[in-house]
């Protein structure tokens, strides 16, 4: 079905493994059309509950393959090749895993900011490899970088571009973990867990936090009202309570 990545789907998660090993899984024209269209196909299916994306072989992403044309554009390739594909995985209600497990670089370390959670080998490192081609950070970025790391910190790794490891991610709250054996069935079981969470409210929680960053208190507490209208007519949150009521274990559906 694709040429640069992988696609399947197991226990309600849909699995994204970008896939040119040989290459550090760095992005082309072809695979950024290709993550699109995965994205697109993981966010329309129902029966897809969570997303993984991680890489084949030894790296996460390396960023830009720089060898894949010559004297790009990089605004549009940005406009027409990363920004596509790093809004629609940011807009996609449902929960979305970076499992890195290697080197993320350069537009590699974007990716996985840009999801919801990240889960990192111990094998894993993060270079905000973009100042040592002289270029600036993107594909989202300078966005997620700041919010999660602090400005001041975010300046010291774009501008420096020092390698980080993964206890380091760890310590600075860019993973969520570092999976030290086991790796992908570390990574499976929480995938399993949050497809197995009420898919609704998980994706309200992700809209919302998104859109409080540039909202005042009284938006906010507006949003939540809606998001809470909404959750409160779902299948999950009728079962949540019976099964509460029950002292029972609630068995969601994601409706």
């Amino acid at each position: 079905m694709f040429e640069t990545i992988n696609y399947e789907s197991r226990a309600g998660v849909a699995w994204i493994t970008l896939n040119r090993p040989d290459k550090l899984n760095a992005f082309t024209a072809m695979m950024h059309k290709e993550m699109l269209a995965a994205l697109k196909n993981a966010g329309r299916d129902k029966d897809i509950r969570a997303i993984v994306i991680t890489g084949a072989g030894r790296a996460f992403c390396s960023g830009q393959d720089l060898g894949s044309s010559d004297n790009p554009d990089y605004g549009e390739v940005l406009r027409k090749g990363y920004n596509p594909m790093i809004q629609e995985l940011v807009s996609i209600e449902k929960p979305v895993i970076a499992a890195v497990n290697g080197v993320a670089a350069g537009a590699g370390m974007s990716l996985a900011l840009a999801c919801d959670f990240r889960i990192a080998s111990e094998k894993a490192s993060f270079i905000e490899a973009f100042i040592h081609v002289g270029l600036v950070p993107d594909s989202g970025n300078l966005y997620f970088l700041p919010r999660l790391v602090g400005h001041a910190k975010a300046m010291e790794l774009a501008v420096l571009g020092e390698k980080i490891s993964a206890d380091q991610a760890k310590e600075l709250g860019l993973v969520t973990k570092v999976a030290e054996e086991a790796f992908i069935q570390e990574v499976e079981a929480f995938a399993v867990r949050l497809a197995s969470m009420p898919t609704k409210a998980i994706g309200l929680i992700k809209r919302y936090m998104n859109k409080s960053w540039e909202s005042d208190l009284s938006e906010v507490l507006e949003y939540e009202a809606l998001a809470q209208k909404t959750a409160g007519g779902t299948e999950d949150h009728k079962e949540g309570v019976s099964a509460f009521m029950e002292k029972r274990k609630p068995a969601f559906t994601g409706r």
